[in-house]
């Protein structure tokens, strides 16, 4: 899956949180989120709010499909909420998938 087919899939998939997302389609999604909202963030920080807030639904539904793809819940996410937990659920999100 190219960067570009990733992003569009998870622009389309803005509330699906049923599915599976391989790594290619979560990390470039990861990827492309951070680094517009680190550049919009520098020069325009009222755009970059508005995008965060724009992608808080695509991110959340991307991380769960992540999940499902090696054997979890989307409910994990929520382990992220605390300090360690953002940690396992990078581990969880880098393992290959079932």
């Amino acid at each position: 899956m190219s960067f570009q087919d990733a992003i569009k899939v998870c622009f389309q998939k803005y509330v699906d949180f049923n599915g599976k997302s391989k790594r290619p389609e979560f990390w470039y999604w990861v990827a492309f989120t951070f680094i517009v909202t680190f550049l919009l963030n520098m020069f325009l920080p009222i755009l970059g709010i508005v995008f965060s807030i724009g992608i808080f639904l695509p991110s959340i539904s991307v991380g769960a499909r992540r999940l499902h793809d090696v054997g979890m819940s989307g409910w994990w996410q929520l382990i992220g909420l605390t300090g360690i937990g953002l940690l396992v659920l990078i581990f969880f999100w880098a393992q290959k998938g079932k």
